[in-house]
């Protein structure tokens, strides 16, 4: 399968031949933010949404971007035609480019950009069936968590944390409230109600996060945006986690005990169906104005 072609600095290659210098900013601070992009059916999942955030995350760290949207989109349908696989996972990520070690921002400096595409995998249908298992960790990241930067080791060693705890997810908690997982969006469901932590500097703005939320109001399902404490969060019927990855992947137990009865909730269930029929609608050609 042609999954091995990657685009670096204005050239499409073999991911072998692709080099960085070892004085990129990305390698020596993480000097630098990054996008995921699910496509379904070689349709790109919320493209313009997820330029949106990339232009956000450039702005936030003073970084001009290198492409307008226009561009990006010629860019990753360029990248995705060299992949055979019709369900794709787009990376791209930009730096601030190579420059001698110092803090400050270097003057006149291309930055580094870089994406691939590689077959997407949808979660497994035994996790999906038995549910996830998350643990509550304390909150020990940087107070910009809006943006997606490359510099994620603090979410590295929450999820290995919550892996080493034989758990799929660590729900991280700051200030005795509920903010997000390691790598992905946090959502509780409590007598019918669907909430979500408001969007702040504590938690990235999850572009599935978001669907979810404008499926929820089609399907006339309540759905609020609030803090949620801790307390909330352990006493909830249903916990959901939501990422480009993971869609909406329901969590059957946190801190080793039962989420609600510790089966399914019925409203994953009717929220994971309509989230199908959004990708099945996708590889049919929806979002036509992405």
């Amino acid at each position: 399968m042609r999954n091995n072609t990657i685009y670096l600095n204005g050239e499409f290659l073999p991911l072998a031949e692709a080099r960085v210098s070892v004085l990129d900013r990305g390698f020596i601070f993480g000097d630098g933010v990054y996008e995921v992009i699910p496509c379904y059916g070689r349709q790109p999942f919320r493209l313009t949404e997820h330029l949106q955030r990339l232009q956000h995350s450039l702005d936030a760290i003073k970084l001009a971007n290198p492409l307008n949207a226009t561009g990006w989109k010629e860019l990753l349908l360029q990248l995705m035609e060299r992949c055979d696989a019709d369900d794709q996972s787009l990376y791209l990520q930009i730096t601030r480019g190579t420059a001698s070690r110092d803090h400050g921002f270097p003057a006149n400096t291309p930055p580094t950009v870089f994406a691939m595409s590689n077959p997407l995998k949808a979660p497994a249908p035994a996790l999906l069936e038995r549910g996830a298992s998350a643990i509550t960790l304390d909150d020990i990241r940087w107070r910009y968590c809006h943006i997606k930067a490359i510099s994620l080791l603090p979410n590295v060693l929450l999820r290995q944390q919550a892996l080493e705890a034989d758990a799929d997810e660590a729900i991280l908690l700051q200030d005795g409230e509920a903010t997000e997982g390691a790598a992905s969006n946090l959502f509780i469901v409590k007598e019918g109600t669907l909430i979500t932590p408001p969007k702040d500097n504590r938690l990235l703005p999850g572009i599935t996060r978001d669907l979810v939320l404008e499926l929820a109001s089609s399907a006339d399902i309540p759905c609020l945006e609030q803090s949620i404490s801790a307390a909330e969060l352990r006493d909830a019927d249903e916990i959901w986690l939501t990422s480009s990855t993971k869609e909406i992947l329901p969590v059957t137990r946190l801190d080793d005990a039962a989420t609600g009865t510790g089966a399914l909730g019925p409203l994953w269930r009717r929220m994971h169906q309509h989230y199908q029929q959004y990708k099945q609608h996708l590889r049919n050609g929806g979002e036509t104005d992405n």
